[in-house]
């Protein structure tokens, strides 16, 4: 989301300043050629002024010329009334001067014979191969003179680069700070939008320890507190529900020390030790419940462990039944922990209920090995044995074709879904996997 609000402003501001830009570089360049033809006028006047002078030969005009070229862009030429030309002339000449309008001399005296300033025409504009000439008639002694001085396209636009330099410039740097600006009203707008989702990703994964930041734009502080009093709620409801299971189980044990009292009384003692049997198994799925429900205050509602930690301790605990069958237990543990999204007691009981099936359905002297390994998402462990192998459908609560009841596999299957990871069972090699809390 970050990344949308931020590339949407550059390309807004990118749009505006395109906007300004362009129509300002095409000012800007009448504008410069302006200036120069506003420069080169002055300049062919001023030479005017001087053609114009009786007193000046076409020696003195000539030299005159080449004095000025340095003074500024442009080349200067002259068209004397009798068609001489002086100076460097543009290309296609000088044109031919037009007769100054009426109340114009000729020497400038004035006709009082006084001397006075020349008389000159209005500027006349030609494109000339892309530049410019700027003609000016004046009036001589000997007749009409005409005055050039011609820019090429170079010198006509003389100036312009740094002038579109300058703006490029300070378009970039408007773009600079509008993707400062939106970096920070993107943060600013996507920070607190992201924590949310990932707080309700949490939830949605049983961890209703989490919560969402009530900072920010007033919107999503108000998401953020909805979806904190949601998680508060929820969080009152199961611990209410678990504790009623807890309280309900506890409420039975009394019917159910009775009860044993009156297995125990019965005289027929075969009988007695069945039902008693019975009342055992019962007492223990109690105990079960009540420390299911217990669970989640001891452990947090995502429960977790260190699967290595765990599995070396299953395998010390059935290491000495296997040394007295005659049995080989092989480990393939990581040095690191690894942690998973199960509690030590149910990884325990899962282990427990793989290793009891190798013990149970292979003879003795048959070795056993238990890998453990990280993978991307989650821990993989691996309960293999060399004996004869685990019969079709065996995986299924109550089914088994070697005389148990199938509560082994299933107990590791409930354990593996729980975790978010599942159960696999091959020939002679059950794999359990489990994600990472």
């Amino acid at each position: 989301m970050r990344r949308r609000i931020l590339l949407l402003s550059v390309g807004m501001t990118t749009l505006v300043v395109l906007a300004f830009a362009v129509p300002l570089i095409i000012l800007l360049r009448s504008t410069t050629a302006s200036e120069s033809k506003e420069q080169a006028r002055y300049r062919a006047e001023a030479v005017a002024y001087y053609v114009g002078d009786k007193d000046h030969t076409a020696a003195d005009i000539t030299a005159y010329i080449d004095g000025l070229q340095n003074d500024g862009p442009g080349t200067i030429s002259v068209r004397l009334a009798d068609g001489t030309t002086l100076g460097d002339p543009p290309p296609g000449g000088v044109s031919k001067p037009t007769p100054l309008p009426s109340g114009y001399d000729d020497g400038g005296d004035g006709g009082d014979g006084k001397k006075g300033p020349p008389k000159i025409g209005d500027a006349d504009y030609r494109e000339i191969g892309g530049g410019m000439a700027v003609e000016v008639g004046v009036g001589t002694a000997s007749g009409p003179a005409s005055v050039c001085l011609y820019l090429t396209a170079d010198q006509l636009y003389d100036g312009l680069v740094p002038r579109v330099l300058f703006l490029v410039g300070g378009s970039l740097l408007v773009l600079l700070l509008s993707i400062i600006g939106a970096e920070l009203v993107s943060r600013r707008l996507a920070r607190p939008l992201e924590e949310t989702a990932s707080t309700a990703e949490r939830l949605a994964l049983g961890d209703m320890d989490a919560r969402a930041p009530t900072t920010g734009p007033a919107e999503v502080a108000k998401v953020g507190a909805a979806l904190n009093g949601l998680a508060d709620r929820i969080d009152e409801v199961i611990a209410v529900e678990r504790e009623a299971v807890a309280d309900l189980s506890h409420r039975l044990r009394t019917p159910l020390t009775a009860l044993r009292l009156q297995v125990e009384a019965l005289p027929d003692r075969e009988r007695a030790e069945e039902l008693n049997t019975q009342v055992n198994s019962l007492e223990r799925t109690l105990t079960a419940v009540i420390s299911a429900a217990r669970r989640p205050q001891r452990e947090g509602r995502v429960p977790h462990c260190d699967a290595v930690e765990v599995t070396r301790n299953r395998a010390a605990f059935w290491e000495p039944l296997f040394e007295d069958q005659g049995r080989d237990l092989a480990l393939d543990l990581p040095n690191p922990p690894a942690m998973v999204r199960s509690s030590a007691e149910d990884l325990g009981a899962a282990l427990d209920a793989l290793v009891e099936n190798v013990v149970a359905h292979t003879p003795d002297g048959t070795p056993a090995r238990i890998t453990l390994t990280r993978e991307a998402r989650g821990v993989r462990i691996v309960v293999a044995d060399k004996g004869p192998g685990i019969p079709l459908g065996a995986g299924e609560r109550g089914r088994s074709d070697r005389g148990s009841t199938g509560l082994g596999l299933d107990i590791a299957r409930r354990c593996a879904e729980a975790a978010g990871g599942r159960l696999s069972i091959g020939r002679n090699e059950v794999i359990l996997e489990l994600a990472t809390p």
